[in-house]
């Protein structure tokens, strides 16, 4: 049997091809995702399910006339492989290569640039305002997953979507899914409907049957309040219907005979609409279907077992800290975990389940994990919020309003912060310094490895008052681990290297390679003294100003964006205090970090001990001084 996917090379090629032959470009389709994510990584799960939908949709409406907007856009991979870009589909997420978000810079048929949850209703009404202004005719498609749908801004989207009536199409794929399994009552109301046999066609049998009773005076109102009631009762989706959609489903998200009719009735409906599609996470792989979560991102793995390709090393910073919470908790039982939809993610799922009463993964909802975090706090408990660092960015005003404000005492755990690589532009934790440092009362430190975010972690869930936590992704340095844990005095670094030619200032993971830095350094005649900030806020203001005095050179070194990180912490504090040295910031500039593999930015930036070195003597030191610095040595 011949190919079909090879001769898809855009939308228009699917329109001539019949059930059967849909049916064969799916399967092919997943083949090649789980072939190309089982080498480059990648989310294979959420696209191994929505594999019929994503063709449906592209054979009813006319892309790139039609607007198709992806909630996160980590299931976009089909949409990637109609809309000409197979021959690119070996780069995926890598240097250079596909991006695994939805790209407009990409391609014409990815109209709005997605990552993050919640935001598809909110872009596609903004999309279908613009069409309406300019009188233009065309569909606009918002296709949102369950777990998006319990972030709050998609409550608002259609709350105001309703309420403006204008032509709008939102697909909500049902897969009871989001990272891991979604939580809340919305969740437990669209399980009632998926399993519900009455769904659209029970709203014209109610109304068709009340026609037929006698009407007028009383009895109308009463019918009238009969059939709200009824509905309520028994017609799946009437909470979209009274926020002002038409609502058709549930419709078998894996059936393509179902999906176009349902899609087609939705296309010359007037009005907002909903279409409701049951799909299954991790469709056609078994591994996937059986293990959706570890699916959902996954690295690279072997496609006939399933088995992740794991390398050999030190643990990765979220075991670290998953591991030493457990191990504060045994001992202190006022601490709760909080995280939003990332339970594995960030190691709270082994924190559950020894202690499943002191959890709470609150779904895609980050500003209500912060605010209940704080009431938490508020009513004497020491509540430890793990989050990624850039899905915390969520929820600025509640770190403000409702933790910082009132002084309480909060953990921010922040995983993946610094270059997270694949994920891109939309998952680079590299805001959080510039973000929290201007918050009063916030302290923030950063570990230079696995062990010092033991101690972080402890003196974090022993300090009185806001404080945030932020580790990188992916494995320690490997250094040994001590048994005991013990306080950090807040705001105080430590000197790794003594140097009397100048002082290189490194926070998280950028004081090792500084270390390196400094070798090679002093294999060209320049003794370099390499300090360990570890605090962003407070400062340790009388170690750093003793060094800048001491050397007259200062070079702040941090896996953060340039502007209102920690060296500008450093450059406020000496100008503060009136002290002129030379001094040169050494951070990611003013720029979106694309996606690839963590490595090549740092190289690209002179994060790595290469780069800080050559910095080293590019700013400090002329060819003479060198000369003159190896002579005098």
């Amino acid at each position: 049997m011949a190919k079909l996917l090879p001769h898809i090379k855009g939308p228009q090629d699917l329109k001539g091809l019949n059930i059967k032959q849909l049916e064969q470009l799916a399967e092919e389709i997943r083949i090649t995702m789980i072939n190309t994510v089982s080498e480059t990584g990648g989310h294979l799960a959420p696209n191994l399910g929505m594999v019929e939908l994503t063709i449906a949709l592209h054979q009813v409406f006319d892309s790139p006339v039609d607007k198709f907007v992806f909630d996160v856009g980590h299931q976009s991979y089909v949409h990637k492989l109609l809309t000409g870009r197979q021959d690119r589909f070996d780069t995926l997420r890598q240097y250079g290569g596909l991006s695994g978000f939805p790209k407009y810079q990409e391609s014409e048929h990815d109209v709005f640039n997605t990552g993050h949850s919640s935001t598809s209703i909110s872009a596609a009404l903004g999309l279908a305002l613009a069409r309406d202004k300019k009188k233009e005719d065309y569909h606009v498609v918002g296709i949102i997953g369950d777990g998006a749908l319990t972030g709050g801004m998609a409550f608002e989207a259609l709350n105001h979507a309703g309420h403006l009536g204008t032509n709008l199409i939102i697909i909500l794929n049902d897969n009871e899914m989001s990272i891991a399994s979604n939580v809340g009552a919305l969740s437990s109301y669209l399980t009632r409907m998926r399993s519900d046999p009455m769904y659209y066609k029970g709203k014209e049998e109610i109304e068709h049957l009340l026609k037929r009773l006698p009407a007028g005076g009383k009895v109308l109102k009463v019918m009238d309040r009969l059939k709200d009631s009824l509905k309520y009762l028994v017609v799946p989706g009437m909470l979209f219907e009274e926020l002002g959609f038409t609502y058709f489903g549930p419709v078998d998200g894996h059936n393509f005979s179902s999906l176009k009719s349902v899609l087609q009735s939705a296309k010359k409906s007037k009005g907002p609409v909903l279409v409701h599609v049951l799909t299954t996470k991790g469709k056609g792989y078994k591994p996937a279907e059986e293990n959706p979560d570890l699916f959902h991102g996954i690295g690279p793995f072997d496609v006939k077992t399933g088995t992740p390709k794991k390398s050999a090393g030190p643990p990765k910073y979220t075991q670290v800290f998953s591991d030493t919470l457990r191990e504060i908790a045994r001992q202190n039982e006022k601490i709760v975990a909080v995280t939003a939809a990332m339970p594995g993610g960030t190691g709270i799922d082994k924190f559950a389940e020894e202690f499943p009463d002191r959890a709470y993964d609150v779904g895609i909802a980050e500003q209500h994990a912060v605010t209940m975090s704080a009431g938490l706090a508020a009513g004497g408990f020491k509540p430890v919020v793990a989050v990624y660092s850039t899905f915390l960015q969520r929820a600025y005003d509640q770190i403000l309003h409702d933790v910082c404000l009132q002084n309480l005492p909060v953990v921010f755990a922040l995983d993946r912060a610094g270059i997270v690589g694949d994920d891109g532009e939309t998952h680079q934790g590299l805001f959080d310094f510039a973000y929290l440092r201007n918050i009063p009362r916030m302290v923030i430190m950063a570990p230079k490895d696995e062990n010092e975010l033991r101690h972080m972690l402890y003196t974090a869930v022993e300090y009185d008052g806001p404080i945030a936590l932020r580790y990188p992704r992916g494995q320690g340095v490997g250094v040994p681990m001590e048994d005991s844990l013990h306080r950090l005095p807040i705001g105080q670094g430590e000197v790794l290297r003594e140097g009397k030619d100048m002082s290189i200032i490194a926070v998280g993971n950028r004081v090792y390679p500084s270390l390196e830095a400094a070798e090679l350094l002093a294999a060209e005649g320049i003794d370099a003294a390499v300090i360990n900030a570890r605090f962003v806020k407070p400062l340790d203001a009388e170690l750093i100003i003793s060094q800048a005095e001491k050397t007259g050179r200062v070079l702040t070194v941090e896996e953060h964006v340039l502007a209102g990180g920690f060296g500008s912490a450093v450059l406020e504090l000496l100008a503060l205090k009136g002290i002129s040295v030379e001094i040169y910031n050494l951070a990611v500039p003013d720029e979106f970090v694309q996606h690839g593999q963590a490595d090549i930015f740092r190289r690209k930036y002179r994060l790595d001990a290469a780069g800080i070195a050559e910095t080293v003597k590019q700013r400090f030191f002329s060819q003479s001084k060198v000369k003159h610095i190896w002579q005098r040595g």
